[in-house]
């Protein structure tokens, strides 16, 4: 077998949500091609020193011109997944294997049914790493239990996870790049990315204390017999909330007086600060000093 493709189709009602998904898919999802994401999509461990390919790419189709759109591959070595828009209604992905080693499998006939079982996963964690990017509105009181000190079940207080706080931030930050751990989440693992994340050390200390807010809020629960922990539905929908708002919306925001900001939106934001200027002005504040 020198090339086996295996693929699902997910058939949308409208073809503009079918269109405005795939985007905000494509958007949301650029880092899937990373070592430590393909390797839990692909079932395969990736080392340092493994050779191979592995990245995100976006790419127009050669085929089906009618659908003009772009197609998403990530790469593993030889194999590869591909999305993208089938006659602008329907999401296509097809997991392309080219050389079945890269799988763990022969390259005979025997083994086609093990190979399919393989790339149908594949199919099947993709989707599974794309949900976790998308519905993570929090809703408010889920929100207010979070951001604000709150008191569990059994009478303990729960500490706050503040939005804007710089170690909530990182924290926030360090759950998402763990969303796909399958083995789940070590104190070591967080603090490294922690420490990365905040350039600055993360004490073993801190990181206990950061665990048992985040378990006193029901963001992650223990695994049983491990020191290890896993996120929950609300742990998952913090984590990629705090941390999309705060690098597709404030930040920014806040860079949108610096000349590579878009016109427009200095353009807007000046003329705010002048009707703030003729408020103060009209109640007779002075200026602070």
């Amino acid at each position: 077998m020198r090339q086996v493709e295996v693929s699902r189709t997910i058939v949308f009602d409208a073809p503009h949500r079918a269109r405005s998904f795939f985007e905000a898919l494509i958007a949301g999802n650029l880092d899937l091609g990373r070592p430590e994401n393909v390797e839990i999509i692909f079932g395969r461990r990736v080392r340092c020193d493994t050779p191979g390919t592995f990245r995100t790419a976006i790419d127009r189709p050669l085929i089906g011109p009618d659908d003009k759109g772009v197609a998403v591959n990530i790469s593993c070595k030889h194999s590869r997944v591909k999305q993208h828009l089938k006659q602008g209604h329907a999401m296509r992905i097809e997991a392309v294997i080219n050389c079945p080693r890269d799988l763990a499998c022969h390259a005979r006939l025997p083994s086609l049914d093990e190979l399919q079982d393989k790339a149908r996963a594949i199919n099947r964690r993709i989707l599974d790493a794309e949900r976790a990017g998308q519905g993570t509105v929090l809703a408010s009181p889920a929100f207010e239990r979070i951001a604000h000190p709150s008191r569990s079940a059994d009478g303990r207080r729960t500490p706050a996870l503040r939005f804007g706080d710089p170690r909530v931030m990182a924290l926030a930050g360090a759950l998402c790049a763990t969303l796909l751990a399958a083995a789940g989440i070590t104190s070591k693992s967080l603090r490294a990315l922690m420490t990365g994340l905040l350039a600055a050390p993360c004490t073993p200390g801190q990181m206990t204390y950061d665990l048992r807010r985040l378990r006193l809020a029901g963001l992650i629960r223990r695994i049983e017999h491990a020191s290890r922990y896993a996120l929950t539905p609300d742990g998952v929908k913090m984590a990629v909330f705090y941390t999309t708002l705060h690098n597709r919306l404030l930040r920014p925001l806040l860079a949108a007086g610096q000349p590579q900001a878009p016109p427009g939106l200095r353009q807007a934001l000046h003329a705010i600060d002048q009707h703030a200027d003729d408020y103060i002005t009209r109640a007779r504040l002075g200026k602070a000093a």
